[in-house]
């Protein structure tokens, strides 16, 4: 696809191509277009007709579509033939691992997961457009595309191998420090031990104590906060990092942030039906910036939190009887693509819907404590602040049903909860 040459990790990136330019958010269609053309010269001349089509769901990157609208061609040709251009926000390095993203990507790529890779620049990527249409948050509670999202999860977490995001000569827990250099001058600001997760390398529970190193801690209020999270941290590794759940050691491949925007749905004239003739929608997952080794129960347990949207409308949140149903196709793809017998299917359900119902907080710590990074180094226009004290309120009150703190308080149950208890 991209060469035969491969990374030890069986990515093929020795053979994708280097840009040696960068994209200017100042000066966007023009340097986009040096780009593309850059990758594609024969579409310079009269005869092509250059448009970009800016996608503005992301909130971390600028992502835009720019194609060759050629005299003669229909849509789906000009769209076969589109290029994607994602550019890295400013300061995004602190949160996401960009060589980590790139190694996904290919990965995910050879297994026909994710569009090819064209070409890396400066400060992005380029790749293939996969035609279909972004979901909305309304969207993921249709029965026929949360169908449609079990199946491709189910394969992911089937296929890809854990070993994809390999091991670097340190872990990525103990690396965090000099990852986070430009927000913490001196090892000193470091005033509790690091977490030690069971799993060395890439994982989810590295990235998270990655972000709390990197939190602000100039005054005795931020440190006082850093550390309660922190000890959140180390509370959560004790409790859930396990290995106990399915896949490799108890970890998948994960997506990690299987919001909305990142669902795409497919156009197909043959769209798959369950065996009760409920149509299924096709879908493809796309932005795999935060795809790392993580406990299946995480990954579900995510998506179901963005069925509520960038605005947490908790009465969208799915009751146990459609966690259930998700997690029925999501067991049968797994285990068709995994070659298990279907009678393993109902225990997997049943160990699975345990396991997310034990993860259900843990979205709110991931997103509140990037939030609070994100409200230090980012100029987009979003209020990370409010929404990073809505996502850990999430997680907080999640952690007083488990302690029976909101019970001894005599406090009504948070609508959040309400829903997650919810039968129908």
């Amino acid at each position: 696809m991209m060469g035969s040459t491969s990374e030890p990790n069986g990515c093929p990136l020795t053979a994708l191509r280097y840009i040696a330019q960068s994209y200017n958010h100042a000066d966007s269609e023009a340097s986009a277009l040096r780009l593309v053309l850059t990758l594609n010269p024969h579409w310079d001349g009269p005869a092509n007709n250059i448009e970009f089509v800016r996608f503005t769901d992301g909130i971390t990157n600028t992502l835009l579509k720019i194609i060759n609208r050629k005299p003669g061609l229909t849509e789906e040709q000009i769209d076969n033939e589109a290029v994607l251009m994602r550019a890295y926000g400013n300061h995004t390095e602190i949160l996401i691992d960009r060589e980590r993203e790139m190694k996904s990507h290919a990965l995910l790529a050879s297994y026909g997961l994710a569009p090819s890779l064209l070409a890396r620049f400066q400060n992005g990527l380029l790749y293939r457009f996969i035609r279909g249409r972004p979901a909305t948050h309304e969207d993921l509670v249709t029965a026929s595309i949360w169908r449609g999202v079990a199946r491709r999860l189910g394969q992911w977490h089937a296929v890809l191998p854990v070993r994809g995001a390999a091991a670097p000569a340190q872990s990525e827990v103990e690396n965090a420090f000099l990852n986070s250099v430009d927000v913490h001058p001196s090892k000193q600001d470091i005033d509790f031990p690091l977490i030690k997760p069971r799993r060395s390398g890439p994982n989810m529970w590295a990235v998270l104590q990655k972000w709390i190193l990197a939190l602000p801690s100039a005054t005795d209020e931020q440190r006082k906060r850093r550390l309660g999270l922190q000890k959140e941290l180390e509370w959560a590794v004790s409790e859930l990092d396990d290995g106990k759940g399915i896949g490799e050691d108890g970890l998948v491949f994960a997506h990690c942030d299987l919001l909305c925007a990142n669902v795409i749905a497919v156009p197909s004239a043959d769209a798959p039906v369950t065996s009760a003739g409920e149509p299924t929608a096709t879908v493809q997952f796309i932005d795999y910036e935060y795809a790392t080794p993580s406990p299946a129960a995480f990954d579900i347990a995510n998506h179901f939190a963005e069925w509520g949207g960038y605005d947490c409308d908790y009465n969208m949140m799915p009751t146990r009887a459609v966690r259930r149903q998700f997690l029925t196709e999501y067991v049968r793809s797994y285990t068709q693509h995994k070659g298990l017998p279907e009678l393993s299917q109902k225990e997997i359900i049943d160990r699975l819907y345990e396991d997310v119902d034990r993860f259900r907080g843990i979205p709110g710590l991931y997103w509140g404590i990037w939030a609070l990074i994100q409200a230090q180094i980012s100029q987009i226009d979003f209020d990370y602040a409010s929404y990073a004290e809505t996502r850990l309120g999430e997680y907080y009150a999640w952690r007083r049903e488990l302690d029976g703190g909101r019970a001894k308080a005599n406090e009504e149950m948070p609508l959040r909860e309400r829903r997650w208890a919810q039968e129908v």
